[in-house]
């Protein structure tokens, strides 16, 4: 039996994109391969790479990457005083240590970060938002939701919370691993 993507009979109302291409290329050369699961991946991952693109795009206006806009981002999140220990910054952004260490230099570098010894125990730091820093993520979160906004806004209500419903349905079910 001939499997195909179930997209296929809405080609007519939507526009063929680069995916339906290959899923029917690969019909033609392998007539019994599943390609639905092809299909739905291949669509996520292009999808995930335009809107990452754009995304970029907001941050690199600021001199930022989606990196660093990510740990300035996370302890502005925090609350006041804006400020968590490397290892809760690792918790909550599922990077590793030496990548970590890597951001909060160049953001250190750039002076918008500070690492501060805690005063109850002098071996230990966290990491904080500068004045400088706390005023740049003020103003790039506002226009990173903006971005978010425009690039969502290509399906209505309804539609955002059955993405929502289906994502939270197969991140339940496949939580990944997480990341030393």
């Amino acid at each position: 039996s001939e499997y195909f993507d179930p997209l296929s009979a809405h080609i007519d109302i939507i526009q063929m994109d680069p995916v339906q291409k290959k899923i029917q290329q690969w019909s033609k050369q392998l007539p019994d391969l599943n390609t639905g699961p092809m299909a739905l991946i291949a669509r996520l991952q292009l999808t995930s790479k335009q809107m990452n693109d754009e995304l970029c795009s907001t941050f690199e206006s600021y001199k930022l990457t989606d990196a660093g806009f990510d740990v300035l981002a996370t302890l502005l999140r925090a609350g006041p005083p804006h400020s968590l220990s490397p290892s809760e910054l690792l918790e909550q952004m599922h990077i590793t240590s030496g990548t970590m260490t890597t951001r909060i230099d160049k953001l250190e570098k750039k002076g918008f970060v500070k690492r501060k010894t805690k005063k109850d125990d002098k071996r230990s730091v966290n990491v904080g938002l500068t004045k400088k820093g706390l005023k740049l993520i003020d103003e790039v979160i506002l226009e990173h939701v903006k971005a978010q906004e425009k690039i969502v806004s290509v399906f209505d209500n309804d539609e955002q919370l059955v993405f929502i419903s289906l994502l939270q349905k197969y991140l339940a079910q496949n939580p990944g691993k997480k990341k030393k």
